[in-house]
This record gives C-alpha cells, structure tokens and sequence, in this order.
C-alpha cells in the first residue's frame, strides 16, 4: 500500500517543539512574565497568519503583544543573547548631544526608527545601546551609518526614546502616529463618506462603531505623545467647515497647526478624546466640561487638564465641540528664579522680598504671562522642612514637594479655604489669585499677621495692581504696609541662536519711539528671526523658547507713604514716577535690553509690551 501521502500534523506537539526551541520564551515562562496559554493563543494567531517562517521568532511577536511588557521581553532576550544592560542618565544625554554632528540627520532618523542611540565612546570604537541588540539588522545599519567599531549593549526601549527625545526632540519617533499613518483609511459604515455628512450628525451607532477603531486611538495617544516630547503647553483640538478634525500646538505662546485629520469623522474624534478623559460626559454635547487625563510618557507620569466648550461652526450641519488640553509635565516646573532669566536688578528685588518673614509678594500680568512659572520657583526658593507651606490653588496644576497645596471644590470656595488657613499655623501662604474684596482682605490680612504671602493679580503694569485693590475695596493704610513687592510680568520669545540675522530694516523712527536712544540706535546690533527652513533647532520658525521681562516695585517708605497717604484715588502716575526714580525698569525697558542683547526682536517688544505707545 502506498503511504507517501503527507502524514497529519499534531498541531499540539508542534506547538510544543517550537515554544521548547525557543529559550527566549522559555525564560519568560520561568521568570512569569507570560502564561502557557497566552503563549499559545500569540503562536496560533501568528500561525494562522501565514507568517511561521517568518524571520521574527516568537518571542518578538509576543513582545508586540499590548497585554506584554515589552521592555521585560527584550531583557529576558538581552540576557538569554549574553548582551549587557547598559546604565544610562543625564550624562548620556550630554554625550548624545556633543556628538550631534558626529551623524548626519538621516543616520539619526534610522536610529530612533530602530532604537539605537550611542551611549559612549572608547578611542575610535563606539559605545551603542539597542532595545533589541540581537537582532541581524543592528549590525547592517551600524556599519552602513559609518561606524566600523563598536561594542553592542541592551538599553530599554523606553529609556532609548526618552534619551533621544531629550536630546534631539526633531530625531524622535512617535510610534503612535505611525501606527495611526498605517490605519487611516475612510472608514466603511455601511455607507460612503458623504453620505455618512450629508444628513447632519451621523446617528450613534455608526459613531459607536468607528470610535472602537484603534486608529482613532492611537491619533489620539500620539497626540499626547507629540506635545509631551515637544514641550508644549497646550493642545487645541475642534472641526472646521470641512468637518475635519484640526490640531493646533500652542508652542511658546503661538498656536501653530500641527495636524489636519482628514479621513475621520470629527465628532468621533471628539468623543475619543471626552471617552478618555475623567469627568467628561462623551454624550453631553450643549455644556462645559473640565476634566482630566494622565499617561506614563517616557517614564514620566505626565497629568492634562481638559476642558471642552460648545463651539459654533461655519457648516451648520457639525455640531461642534473645542477641546483644550493643559500639558502638566513636573519637569518643565521651574525651581531656580534664575531660570526665569530676570534682570539683575529685578532679581535683587525678588531676593530680598521673598526672604522676609512676613508681608506681600504679589505677581501681575495677563493669563499666559508666567505668572504662576514665577510664583512656583519662589514657594521653591522658601521651602524647608521647618516652616509650614500652605497653598490655595483653582485647580492644582503642578505638584510642589514639601508643600501642601488645598484643593478647592464644591464644599471648598476660595473664600472658606483663606479662612480655614487662618487657623491652621501657616507660615507661608500662596493664594492662585485675589478674585474680590473679601479674598483680597483675608490675602492682606495674612500677610499682615507675620505670614509671608504669595498671589497674583491680572493688571497692565505694577502701579496699576495698587489701584486694583484699592477699588476692590481694600484700604490704602492695609495696601501700604502689607505689600512688599509687585512684579508686572510678561513671557518674551527669544531669538533662535542658530539661525537670527541682523535686522537692517526697522527704522530710526520705530526705534525712537519703543525707547531706543540715539546713541543705541547708533552702536547697538539688532537682530531679528532668520527663519531657515532647514533650522534644526527652531524648524523655521525663528523663535525658540522664551524668557520673562519684569517691572519689579518694591514698597518703599516713599511708596508706602504715597499709599496711605491716598484718599479717593490712588495717583498711580506718582507712584510709577517714584519707582523710576528708585531704579525701576518697565517692562519696555527689561525688553529693549533683550533686544539690545540681541536675545529677542523688536516685533517681539512691539507684540508684547509697546501697545498704545
């Protein structure tokens, strides 16, 4: 008989052979990082795919597994492959950064692709770090980025990210886009596009069905990605007439666009965004929310704060919502009041109010003037573990060790909070804001009461905040002795370093009248953005980072005196007369030293702080 047929395969012991052939899977198994039957439902669907002769072994496939640490898979492979782990911190990052140009841009793109980043150097031989250093390809793309000696060591996929992105934020790679990229089609709900927009919102079920799509999750996590990575403050998300989903970036006070999404439905990108944030209703469209959201980013526990508004919209068929997303990354907090790059004078004046035992330190401004920036690397500047911190804050943005920071809420007004602080041996005090007579009165009473205090107010210019209070109600005499300093702040881009040119087209004129003297107009070079398209550093756009400019009053006796001695008006004009005499500088003035410094432009000092000039 003949019996050359092909023999039936016993999927159970081929299973078995190839799980004991693998000994990556097998220090899984002994160190319990995956279960027997997880490993066998990966294999099946693996199998099933056509891909069993693939070059991934099993291993890798399990470690593309979401319910995986992928981290712990490629370490048991690191040490299985006899591949060291390699420590890696600050000072890597500053090796990274020397050696920026010891590779091309393109060289740099291929090892955050692939997870490669050099960690050292010994002579000619190169010290590199891989998430998956045993993989055939690691060497290949080595040697074809230049390097001809090196030694191969294991680096965590997350730490090899967060090292790129500290170093060289424009090299990192968002794995979320790309998956997002690869998955964008027009989505199918039974009906085309236009069909799914023509009669209005589509109904529920169809907006059900294309939320559960991983595209629109993983948009949405690259998102969050993206503005963490780039250090951004906040992300602005709405539809437009065309019922396309536009994200802007606001990146150093500017909104820019960073992505149209044009091959989804807007509201189920809305109601992503709402489902994933706590306290938001996806299905209340008519009011306010506030909300918030938190993701571990490269190791770091990043906290957004959300907030959604019904918004109108050009197509009257799109019911339309805004969304805002507050970034809070604790490792963008400033500590050190000379981060704030403060004139030396302005500075002095800091120093010494904060470090009195009692009175006012009041910081004023618009919202989006750094303010609460400043109060924070004061309160840094005064904590020990010796003296008792309270803050009053609505809501709590950042976490302040050392320091206990109040939460307000529906049975806590801010009101009731400075009450309670009365009573509950303070030694320094930070109000978020003197919203009205009755927090003004309690803010000044502390302060008046052998407690050093911190709040803002929202005025012009410093002089001005002596009116404020005055009109909300407060009395001169408690205005004159319980202050010790206000600072009128405002945030000022500076110039991109790599790329800022002369500027030889502001004339005399506008020069004149921001405050420029004729022996500055005559000696000084003033600089304005280049920007290079090609910039690596800003992108363009001319402007990277930015820094305060402050008018710093500190009370006087010839101050205090022009207070109390006020009877129905505060003369804020001799109050300013005063400070000038005493060596205040405005905020013009600390800008047009930036821009004497050739720090910032003068467009900058025209947008910031010379309206009505």
């Amino acid at each position: 008989m003949n019996t050359s047929s092909s023999p039936k395969i016993d999927h159970e012991n081929e299973f078995s052979v190839l799980n004991l052939r693998d000994r990556v899977v097998i220090m899984m198994s002994f160190k319990q990082l995956v279960t027997a039957e997880k490993i066998e439902t990966v294999w099946r669907k693996w199998k099933e795919g056509g891909e069993i002769d693939a070059p991934d072994t099993l291993w890798r496939v399990l470690a593309k597994d979401p319910e995986i640490d992928h981290d712990e898979v490629y370490a048991c492979a690191a040490e299985v492959y006899s591949f060291s782990e390699a420590e890696v911190g600050p000072k890597t990052i500053d090796f990274i950064k020397r050696n920026e140009k010891s590779f091309s841009e393109s060289v740099w793109k291929i090892f955050s692709d692939h997870g490669i980043v050099p960690i050292n150097k010994k002579g000619d031989s190169w010290v590199m770090g891989a998430f998956d250093p045993s993989h055939k390809k690691i060497p290949r793309l080595l040697r074809g980025s230049g390097i001809k000696q090196f030694e191969l060591f294991f680096v965590r996929e997350s730490s090899v990210h967060l090292l790129i992105s500290e170093a060289f934020p424009q090299y990192s790679t968002n794995e979320y886009m790309e998956r997002a990229e690869e998955g964008l089609d027009a989505f199918d709900l039974g009906t085309t596009y236009e069909q799914q927009t023509s009669g209005g919102l589509i109904d529920e079920e169809a907006l059900e069905a294309e939320i559960g799509r991983s595209t629109l999750i993983n948009l949405f996590e690259a998102t969050l990605l993206e503005a963490v990575r780039r250090g951004i403050s906040d992300v602005h998300i709405f539809p437009n007439k065309n019922r396309q989903i536009e994200i802007h970036f606001r990146i150093d006070g500017q909104l820019e666009l960073w992505h149209t999404e044009k091959r989804v439905l807007a509201e189920s990108f809305l109601a992503v965004v709402k489902d994933n944030s706590v306290n938001v209703d996806r299905f209340e469209r008519e009011s306010a929310q506030d909300g918030f959201i938190q993701r571990h980013i490269d190791d770091t526990l990043i906290r957004f704060r959300v907030s959604v508004l019904p918004i109108a919209n050009a197509n009257q068929d799109v019911r339309s919502e805004s969304i805002v997303i507050r970034v809070l990354d604790d490792r963008n907090v400033i500590t050190d009041l000379k981060k704030l790059g403060l004139h030396e004078l302005a500075m002095e004046r800091f120093n010494w109010a904060i470090t009195q035992p009692n009175g006012m330190v009041i910081l004023t401004g618009p919202t989006g003037s750094g303010k609460t920036t400043t109060l924070f690397a004061c309160l840094h500047q005064v904590v020990t573990p010796k003296i008792n911190v309270l803050t009053v804050e609505d809501p709590v943005e950042y976490i302040i060790p050392g320091v206990r920071q109040i939460k307000l809420g529906a049975k806590l007004d801010l009101g009731h909070a400075i009450r309670a602080i009365l009573r509950h041996d303070p030694d320094v005090v930070m109000v978020g804001e003197m919203r009205d007579k009755a927090t003004a009165d309690l803010a000044i009473k502390l302060a008046n009461t052998g407690h050093l205090t911190f709040s803002t107010l929202h005025t012009n210019d410093a002089p001005s905040a002596v009116s404020r209070l005055y009109k909300m109600g407060v009395e001169p005499f408690l205005i004159g002795y319980a202050i010790n300093l206000i600072v009128a702040q405002r945030l000022i881009r500076r110039l991109c370093p790599n790329c800022k040119v002369r500027d030889t087209k502001t004339s005399e004129k506008v020069l004149k009248r921001v405050g420029f003297t004729e022996e500055q107009i005559a000696s000084a070079t003033i600089y304005k953005p280049g920007n290079d398209q090609n910039c690596k550093k800003c992108k363009g756009v001319g402007y990277k980072g930015r820094r305060a400019i402050t008018e710093a009053l500190p009370f006087s006796p010839e101050i205090r005196g022009i207070i109390v001695e006020a009877k129905d008006n505060i003369d804020e004009g001799a109050i300013l007369d005063q400070a000038l005499a005493e060596g205040m500088m405005t905020l013009v003035d600390s800008a047009r030293e930036l821009v004497l410094d050739g720090d910032s432009s003068i467009d900058e000092l025209v947008r910031v702080v010379a309206t009505g000039m």
